[in-house]
C-alpha cells in the first residue's frame, strides 16, 4: 500500500479558520491532565509530549481512559485540570486534529455513502453553509484513491466491512487535512489483510509527518510496529520504546491478574490478556 502525493494537492479554499501554531512549540503536549466524571477518575495527573510526526500506540485495559484522552485532546471534553496543548494553544479551534472514534460509536444505518463521510472532512476548511467545489470533491476522490476506497465511493456505508469502515475514516483524516490522527480501536473487527493494509497506510502517513495516537489491545503488535508505546491505566504507566515500557513489573501494574507473565529464555512471555480492566467502561 502507497500513499502517493504526486497526483494531487489539497485544494486552497482560503476559508478555514484554523489555529496558528507556534513554531517552536510540540504538536502535543499534556501537561497534569486530569479527568473526572462526577466522583470517578478517568484520566490522573497524565503528561507527555509528542513532536511531528510521532507515532505512538497507547495500551491499556478496558476502563483505562484511552478514548477519554484522545477525546480530552481533540478538544469534544473537558478537562478537570492540567493542559492539553496543540501546536502551543488550546485544542479548540484547531482543524489539524483528526479523531477517529470506535466503530460501536457509529449509526451505521445512517443513509449516507462513502464519499460522502470524507467529504465531511472539509468542513472545517470550507465552513457549515458553503458548497464544495470541484476541487474539493477531486481532492475527496483522491483520498478515497490513497487508500484504495475510490471504486467504493458511491456504497452505502453500511454496506461496507470493518477494514473498510476504518479506511474509510482515514480518508476523510487525509480529506482535513489533519496533522493530528487520533485513531480508537481502528483494528477492531478488521480481518488480517485488513490490519496489514491500514498499518501500511499508516507508514506512508509517518512520512508525511503525520502524528498518530492509536489505540490498541495487541500488545504484539505495539511492539512490533511502533518505536512508542504509551501503557495507560488512568495514570501514566510508562511511555518510551516498546521494549523499556513492557517490563513485567508495569505490565502488571497495569493489567494486574488479567495479564500472566513467564520468564524463558527468549525473554518474557505474555500467556493471557484478557484486555478487561473492569470498572468503568473504556470511553469513560
Amino acid at each position: 500500500m502507497t500513499v502517493d502525493t504526486e497526483h494531487s494537492s489539497p485544494p486552497n479554499t482560503g476559508t478555514g479558520r484554523e489555529v496558528p501554531h507556534s513554531a517552536d512549540a510540540p504538536i502535543l503536549s499534556v501537561d497534569q491532565l486530569t479527568i473526572r466524571y462526577g466522583t470517578a477518575t478517568a484520566i490522573d495527573d497524565v503528561s507527555f509530549t509528542l513532536q511531528q510526526g510521532d507515532h505512538v500506540a497507547v495500551i491499556g485495559p478496558n476502563g483505562a481512559g484511552k478514548s477519554t484522552l484522545f477525546k480530552a485532546i481533540a478538544g469534544v471534553i473537558p478537562t478537570s485540570s492540567g493542559t492539553v496543548r496543540i501546536g502551543g494553544s488550546q485544542p479548540s479551534g484547531h482543524i489539524c486534529i483528526a479523531y477517529l472514534p470506535q466503530r460501536s460509536h457509529i449509526d451505521w444505518t445512517f443513509p449516507v455513502s462513502v464519499s460522502d463521510v470524507v467529504m465531511m472532512g472539509r468542513i472545517g476548511r470550507l465552513g457549515w453553509f458553503r458548497r464544495p467545489r470541484q476541487a474539493d470533491r477531486d481532492w475527496v476522490q483522491e483520498c478515497l484513491r490513497l487508500v484504495r476506497m475510490d471504486a467504493l465511493a458511491d456504497r452505502p456505508i453500511r454496506a461496507l466491512s470493518g477494514g473498510e469502515q476504518q479506511r474509510m475514516f482515514i480518508a476523510r483524516a487525509l480529506a482535513q487535512e489533519a496533522e493530528l490522527m487520533l485513531m480508537d480501536e481502528v483494528m477492531t473487527a478488521c480481518d488480517a489483510p485488513s490490519q496489514t493494509e491500514i498499518y501500511g497506510i499508516l507508514e506512508q502517513l509517518k512520512e508525511r509527518q503525520v502524528t498518530v495516537l492509536v489505540s490498541t489491545h495487541d500488545l504484539d503488535d505495539a511492539a512490533a510496529r511502533f518505536n512508542q508505546v504509551m501503557l495507560l491505566n488512568r495514570s501514566l504507566i510508562g511511555f518510551g520504546r516498546p521494549a523499556d515500557v513492557f517490563q513485567p513489573d508495569q505490565l502488571k501494574q497495569a493489567y494486574g491478574g488479567h495479564l500472566r507473565l513467564v520468564e524463558t529464555q527468549a525473554g518474557t512471555l505474555i500467556l493471557s490478556d484478557s484486555c478487561c480492566g473492569g470498572g468503568m467502561s473504556d470511553d469513560a
